[in-house]
């Protein structure tokens, strides 16, 4: 891995571009009226231009599965051409790709016949894999999933994702073949590169969250908090570090799952937004209530969020024990306050360039999202973007915030190049 610290945005297809045959695009009616979301796929070179705007050296987004394979037996040659073009887009002004493979859609062939908890999902997902990888040219970075376990609260838990179960023991049993499709990943990405001679960085996207218990004099405030920062932080990290995959629901036997994924990381991605509050609520399924709190006087963000850099740098010392490089593959902050945008990024980047004065081996940044987009259960109210989107003109507008990263990018430029590589972090 190159030392040279990654300055980009992140953003994944389905969000900026929609797909007729995603399993989302039947599961929210908001995207019958508005199905190409902000028209990327057609739009996607003006987009591209945005990047050399802001002076990123790199990009990450995310392929489509249910383009490439809009039918179980069927492959769309001309898609996987389009996010080729992409890739040598980027590639020609210098800019680094970082390819997400999977960032929750899926074809609703898919998730109808072969959800993650069946056995045929690990199958089905390689065949995916294994053609992306092999048909796209000139990708040094990979994450093979984004925020697994955001798709196993939402789609096995809660259910408010597809395929909209509610099983913790399918839920596990899902996680489990999503890390053994990681594992499978992970290896055929490096026997590509073996065989071309050329680098691989491969990793997953893990969403963390600060935690904290809603009042520190409740013990079962404590006892929650406690085993939800081991499930939601902790537990995929110890299994990346001893193949053995430990979770503990609230009031449940701990139960310990093998699975093939030690060692198997080049690089951490984290995800950071926001820190919970937990409060135990008999009420709520398995007694745990979620809540926001300003506390650090930082206001919300408009999805109700509360901003705590602090955090960032918390879940930062948190991976720091896998003793591989971290990059911060998403940060960022829904608001129509253009100077509040500021405020977060600033803070945040300041929390990144404390960690890496303390020894934590930070290799990137970048900021969620480049262009308004799409926001799951938000619809299209949550404004993440550095660029205002009009979804009825679609016209893509800067805000002050773009201008402002692009300052952050140019004045740390010498703080992030000139680093030395910390102790905890191996080179690559």
């Amino acid at each position: 891995m190159d030392n040279g610290f990654l300055w980009g945005v992140a953003t994944s297809a389905f969000q900026l571009e929609g797909s007729p045959y995603a399993d989302w695009t039947s599961w929210d009616s908001i995207l019958s009226e508005k199905p190409n979301v902000t028209n990327h796929y057609a739009l996607y070179k003006e987009d591209l231009n945005l990047l050399k705007d802001l002076g990123v050296n790199s990009y990450r987004f995310s392929i489509e599965w249910s383009r490439i394979q809009p039918r179980e037996h069927i492959w769309d040659d001309a898609s996987l051409a389009h996010y080729q073009e992409i890739i040598d887009i980027l590639l020609q002004n210098n800019i680094e790709p970082m390819v997400t493979i999977h960032h929750f859609t899926h074809p609703l062939w898919f998730i109808k016949k072969y959800p993650w908890h069946k056995e045929a999902s690990v199958e089905k997902f390689m065949n995916f894999a294994e053609k992306v990888v092999s048909r796209l040219k000139g990708v040094r970075y990979w994450i093979t999933f984004n925020e697994p376990y955001v798709l196993l609260l939402g789609g096995y838990l809660e259910g408010c994702m597809p395929p909209g179960i509610r099983d913790p023991a399918l839920a596990i049993k899902a996680l489990q073949n999503i890390l053994i499709c990681h594992a499978k990943t992970y290896d055929f990405i490096h026997g590509k590169a073996m065989d071309s001679g050329t680098a691989a960085n491969v990793s997953v996207a893990h969403n963390m969250a600060a935690l904290a218990p809603w009042s520190r004099y409740n013990p079962l405030d404590r006892l929650l908090s406690k085993i939800a920062k081991y499930f939601y932080n902790h537990s995929l990290l110890d299994a990346f570090l001893t193949g053995v995959l430990k979770i503990k629901f609230p009031f449940r036997n701990e139960i310990s799952v093998p699975v093939p994924i030690k060692g198997k990381l080049d690089f951490f991605g984290v995800n950071y937004y926001t820190r919970l509050h937990i409060r135990f609520n008999p009420f709520k399924k398995m007694g745990v209530e979620l809540r926001n709190r300003d506390i650090d006087g930082y206001g919300l963000t408009d999805m109700g969020w509360e901003i705590h850099p602090r955090g960032l740098e918390k879940v930062l010392r948190y991976a720091s024990k896998l003793h591989i490089p971290l990059i911060i593959t998403e940060n960022g902050i829904a608001t129509r306050d253009g100077q509040k945008k500021i405020k977060y990024m600033k803070r945040h980047i300041d929390a990144v360039e404390k960690s890496i004065k303390d020894g934590i081996d930070v290799r990137g940044y970048y900021y969620w999202s480049l262009i308004d987009n799409y926001e799951w259960l938000q619809g299209l109210d949550a404004r993440f973007g550095l660029y205002r989107v009009d979804f009825d003109t679609l016209k893509r507008q800067p805000t002050n915030a773009a201008a402002y990263y692009s300052y952050i990018i140019k004045t740390r430029e010498a703080w992030s190049a000139e680093r030395q590589t910390p102790t905890q972090g191996r080179n690559l």
